[in-house]
């Protein structure tokens, strides 16, 4: 799919005034912006929730569902069919109207503007590009209290981030019931860091919506740490918008840490949001503590395969090399050379079983085996 510019260019993200009118054009303004996350099982769960939204739903529905690049989502059609309203992928620019459903294409953020979406290639974020929290922290940052989140079933906890800044700007944070939810994780962890509001099973979520987008948002909370956070939110909306991070001077928003990015090894900064901790590098890519660690345990097994490859290949190198020796009549050169294989091989062995044993881990997987 071809993504036309839009007339973003030349327009600063991150307008400050939050009008009365709502995405429907009322002069209330009303919860009309709904932001919806997904991950490992979240199919099922997104096309419960929709099945019972209304016909000529007041609200315009975003929905991020983490894909690989190059996979076509069959998303839009399946939720389409589901239930009452259009679901189709957006191209950059195109205007907000209620009653439709927005599905983040594959390899793309989905990003809210004040009447407009933007469709952009910034930098992963826990990963994953679309990914949530970016969804959820443009739209809070933009809409405020219009703001509904909701975060389903998916495996570890990218959306707790995007749902804390939900709160935050005074929006309604839903998380589906973790007991039904196919992987839990993601509802597990935004129900440990989020002061959140409702806690149901996915479809009496789609019925909840219906009764929500109908009432009037509250006004925009004033608290001690909203200018730092607005300044933070706008400086990462428009990372994720494809600015220039560095510009972006977003490691003057936290600390550096002694950890490095896992998808370009750039130094990580540590953001605090709550009782959330979160990492940032210079160049935009952002990780939650659950994702860094996946990321990092995960990386431990690819560099023992790696040097146990080279270390193979030396093996064989110098097996080849020996064999040659042999043939041209070199008997004291050629054992040399089976000498080293020999030392090389044994070198490999407590490698690759460091690389047997090696676990992938998840904040999840350690509470359960701590037995809490």
């Amino acid at each position: 799919m071809r993504y036309r510019k839009s007339s973003y260019k030349g327009k600063r993200i991150g307008v400050t005034e939050y009008g009365h009118a709502n995405c429907c054009g009322s002069p209330v303004a009303r919860k009309d912006i709904v932001v919806i996350g997904a991950s490992a099982g979240g199919m099922d769960a997104m096309e419960q929730l929709v099945s019972r939204l209304p016909a000529g739903l007041p609200a315009a529905v975003f929905v991020v569902w983490h894909l690989s690049p190059g996979i076509k989502s069959v998303l839009p059609s399946v939720l389409g069919r589901a239930g009452a309203l259009t679901a189709a992928n957006p191209q950059d620019g195109d205007p907000i109207v209620p009653g439709r459903i927005y599905v983040a294409p594959a390899d793309h953020h989905l990003l809210v503007e004040r009447g407009y979406m933007r469709v952009t290639r910034g930098p992963k974020e826990n990963r994953f590009r679309p990914a949530v929290d970016p969804l959820f922290r443009s739209a809070a940052y933009i809409y405020g209290p219009r703001v509904i989140g909701v975060v389903l079933s998916g495996a570890l906890d990218d959306g707790t981030a995007g749902l804390w800044t939900v709160k935050l700007r005074g929006g309604t944070a839903i998380v589906q019931e973790p007991s039904e939810a196919l992987h839990r994780s993601m509802p597990l962890n935004a129900l440990e860091n989020v002061a959140v509001d409702y806690k149901l099973p996915a479809a009496e979520i789609g019925e909840l919506l219906g009764t929500l987008v109908r009432q009037e948002a509250g006004r925009d909370p004033e608290l001690p740490e909203q200018e730092h956070e607005r300044r933070k939110m706008e400086h990462e909306v428009r990372i994720a918008a494809e600015k220039d991070a560095l510009d972006e001077h977003i490691m003057n928003y936290g600390e550096l840490s002694p950890f490095t990015c896992p998808e370009c090894h750039g130094v990580l900064t540590q953001l605090r949001e709550g009782s959330i901790v979160r990492f940032r590098c210079h160049t935009g890519h952002a990780f939650s503590s659950d994702t860094l660690l996946n990321s990092v345990t995960e990386q431990v097994e690819e560099r023992l395969w790696d040097a146990i490859r080279v270390l193979d290949e030396t093996v064989m190198m110098l097996n080849a090399l020996g064999e040659r020796f042999s043939t041209a009549g070199n008997t004291k050169a050629a054992e040399q050379c089976f000498d080293k294989a020999r030392a090389a091989h044994e070198r490999s062995k407590p490698l690759r079983e460091a690389a047997n044993d090696n676990e992938t881990l998840s904040t999840e997987e350690l509470k359960v085996a701590a037995g809490s």
